[in-house]
């Protein structure tokens, strides 16, 4: 069992207390982190004593421990699974040779470069979820929220140990930079598109852990290939905590599709303002949600051809998602891979060398492991008898990113022109009176086993706890 010393200032396994210099850098980097979190994480929360899980050591049995606690107090550390000495390479062009404990001088900028981007991602979405607490729709949904948040900042601890072990002034510079970046702002935006996007209301965070999160689920699930071996046990165990983040946005969506179908069949009608009118989320509503998060997270994934991704691959930086349970040569030279480009008009199949490729390997992994998820949304409308279905729209809908970008498309896959596109809009993607409506709903409950109009309670508490359990107490 790797345990981690929850008596020092910055818990960790990692043996901090034995370099002492690595050790001062990042209690200098501290306090500002905790100023960070005092400025920009989640509104109002200073006084609350939050039923929070804290790793106590990276083994499946005992990473979790449960208790109230002041998130400001929260104890992140940093955390990598056990490493393995006779580690190997097992991709690219360094396939079986000894992983690196260090890092490779020539692959120094494109390392930095991953751990930076990976890393900012990270207080962008405690950034852009600020405010949600305002407006929980439960104490177990504001639980939830909050334990989402502590999380994202222990991985933003987790890339700057990175950065500061292994990169020098460099690392300690783009370490000061993570907190100074901020979601959405006008001079010093976050690096990728998603996370400058606002999270105004509940559905949306929903929306957001479940596919947002989940493109976080395969960028480190192809980072925890890695021949870096640090960044390879650093992000296995994220994605340990990763796995909580996507089941609060399946779930979520889940209760509030229950609590729809539970007003539809009472009220025995699907019209959208009759739903509305009984303080619930239409489906229209949800599906146009569904429809802009999950085209904004695809673009994440980068351009569908990408001379990078080759370079990171060859290179053994970052692997394919389960990379090792795929049956090839695990260096693709040769190899070739399909993508879709716009010609004359229509789109069309083309065949490219799959290293250039391997953005939509990832792409297509993450599609089919959402439309399985969106699948078990339909069951629940399925089993309260209601016809309707949620459908995942075209890879190409809503592009900004790649070959596809600016390509006006139906989300049934069909090019649509300039003025067709303006037209039908509002059917696919939410409309301000959209979030206008939503927002009007964002009341915020938080008495034990209470829940708001517009969303079911969840079958089970936290950690065995009962639904109506004190998670959080207000100081």
């Amino acid at each position: 069992m790797s345990s981690i010393n929850y008596s020092e200032k910055i818990p960790n396994n990692v043996n901090l207390g034995e370099d002492r210099t690595l050790q001062r850098a990042l209690e200098g980097w501290q306090p500002n982190f905790i100023n960070w979190w005092d400025d920009v994480g989640p509104d109002g929360s200073t006084n609350y004593d939050v039923y929070l899980r804290t790793a106590v050591s990276v083994d499946p049995q005992g990473w979790a421990q449960f208790g109230h606690v002041k998130m400001r107090d929260y104890r992140w550390g940093i955390f990598l699974n056990p490493g393995d000495a006779n580690r190997e390479i097992h991709f690219g062009d360094h396939k079986g040779e000894k992983a690196w404990q260090d890092v490779p001088g020539e692959h120094r900028a494109n390392l930095r470069r991953i751990i930076v981007t990976q890393g900012d991602t990270e207080p962008a979405s405690v950034e852009q979820q600020r405010h949600l607490g305002l407006t929980a729709p439960s104490m177990y949904d504001m639980r939830n929220l909050f334990q989402i948040n502590v999380e994202e900042g222990r991985h933003l601890w987790a890339m700057v140990y990175l950065l500061h072990k292994h990169f020098g002034r460099d690392g300690r510079e783009e370490a000061e930079a993570l907190l100074q970046r901020q979601s959405g702002d006008q001079d010093n935006p976050r690096i990728l598109g998603a996370f400058n996007e606002k999270t105004p209301d509940w559905l949306a965070f929903f929306m957001f852990t479940y596919f947002t999160d989940r493109d976080g689920k395969f960028q480190l699930s192809a980072l925890a290939e890695s021949a870096f071996d640090p960044l390879a046990r650093t992000t296995k165990f994220m994605l340990t905590e990763e796995a909580h983040h996507m089941f609060v946005g399946e779930s979520g969506v889940s209760r509030v599709l229950a609590r729809t179908a539970q007003v539809m069949n009472e009220l025995k009608t699907d019209d959208p303002k009759k739903i509305r009118e009984a303080g619930c989320i239409d489906l229209g509503t949800i599906q146009r949600y569904l429809n802009f998060h999950y085209s904004v997270t695809i673009d994440l994934f980068g351009a569908d051809q990408s001379s990078n991704a080759a370079t990171f691959y060859s290179s053994g930086l970052k692997g394919r998602y389960e990379e090792g349970k795929r049956e090839d040569d695990h260096v693709l030279k040769g190899q070739t891979y399909k993508v879709l480009e716009v010609n004359n008009g229509q789109l069309v199949e083309k065949e490219v060398p799959m290293l250039n490729a391997l953005n939509e390997v990832l792409r297509d992994d993450f599609i089919k492991d959402s439309v399985a998820g969106v699948n078990r949304w339909n069951k629940v409308l399925e089993k309260a008898g209601i016809p309707t279905r949620l459908v995942v729209p075209h890879k190409a809908f809503n592009r900004q990113i790649g070959a596809l970008a600016g390509i006006k498309m139906s989300p049934d896959g069909k090019v649509v022109s300039e003025s067709e596109w303006n037209a039908r809009k509002a059917e696919w993607l939410p409309t301000p009176e959209d979030f206008a409506f939503v927002a009007s709903l964002m009341g915020r409950v938080v008495e034990p086993g209470k829940f708001a109009n517009w969303i079911a309670p969840p079958v089970m508490g936290i950690n065995r706890q009962p639904v109506d359990f004190e998670y959080i107490r207000f100081g």
